[in-house]
């Protein structure tokens, strides 16, 4: 069956949202992809409805030099649950001022969100990124006085790439701050860099995330170390060894979403490590579509889903 015949009917118009020509350009031309995808995005928080949540931008201080985070407050009295959130964009694209995401979750579970513009490929690899979500999250456990946080109500997550992050950072947090995170939060996240499943190789529609543009992107994010055998953990969470001693975990994924196979390992891994994990697998989405078609039934359905899962852990 075509991958079109597959798609959920009320999500084949949103198809184009992201063109093929913006895809290209995240694997040939980031800084094109740049300009491209930041409109799109605008768009969509444009069209959010009225919120009593309020926005900051502020620069925090970091080992390796500033880094922006935006923090979403919404009116729910402190103290409150905390969200260092990630965002997607193939390590490529996107920024911190992630409104729809910051918004929707300091509304829906009434928590401080802290979204962090972490330094993107191919100007920085994996080591960078990493750097700077880990800088950001020891930043909110040492602010949670001040940003009204119960140091004990401390959840990550992040979607695609904010998912692969998230996922990196949970191991990478577990091996070395070992701050006590109640949930990660994996929306179809970018996990593994060899996409050597079914769902890796067969997803190739030109707009959506496919094959082509996420091994292009997968090589400026890994740099040197992209088609070696060590590939780091905290860059490819898949690669890891080891799951044990990782904070509870919710994952996400559509059935025609390239990194559908990987995430459902990923999720039986984490199972089998003992780690307590929920999946949800959701037919006919493709990658994002929950933000490109969001008055979709299935939309709604996945978006709740993860806006409920860290309600339940820290709200």
């Amino acid at each position: 069956m075509s991958f079109i015949n597959q798609v959920d009917p009320e999500l084949i118009d949103a198809l184009d949202f992201f063109p093929a020509e913006l895809m290209t350009a995240i694997g040939d031309d980031p800084p094109k992809a740049r300009v491209m995808f930041q409109p799109l995005w605008d768009a969509q928080a444009e069209d959010l409805l009225p919120t009593d949540v309020e926005i900051e931008e502020r620069l925090i201080l970091t080992p390796d030099g500033e880094v922006m985070v935006a923090i979403y407050q919404p009116p729910t009295p402190a103290p409150r649950g905390g969200l260092l959130w990630i965002h997607g964009g193939g390590y490529i694209v996107g920024s911190g001022r992630n409104d729809p995401h910051g918004i929707g979750f300091a509304d829906h579970v009434g928590c401080t969100v802290v979204s962090v513009d972490y330094r993107l490929a191919p100007e920085s690899t994996y080591r960078e990124s990493i750097a700077d979500c880990a800088a950001a999250l020891n930043w909110l456990v040492e602010n949670t006085a001040e940003l009204g946080v119960d140091p004990k109500r401390i959840a990550i997550g992040g979607a695609s790439a904010g998912g692969g992050l998230t996922a990196g950072l949970a191991l990478h947090n577990r091996d070395h701050a070992g701050h006590d995170l109640a949930l990660q939060l994996l929306i179809y996240p970018m996990i593994d860099d060899r996409h050597n499943s079914p769902s890796g190789h067969s997803i190739t529609h030109p707009t959506v995330w496919n094959r082509e543009v996420s091994l292009k992107a997968w090589k400026m994010y890994l740099g040197d170390e992209f088609g070696r055998d060590d590939v780091s953990p905290y860059a490819a969470a898949a690669r890891a060894k080891d799951l044990s001693g990782l904070p509870p975990a919710f994952v996400t994924v559509g059935t025609l979403d390239l990194f559908r196979d990987e995430d459902i390992a990923y999720a039986q891994r984490l199972m089998a490590a003992g780690i307590p994990t929920e999946l949800q697998v959701y037919p006919g989405m493709y990658h994002g579509a929950e933000m490109s078609a969001p008055d979709a039934e299935v939309s709604r359905r996945m978006r709740l889903g993860y806006r409920d899962a860290v309600k339940r852990a820290i709200g």
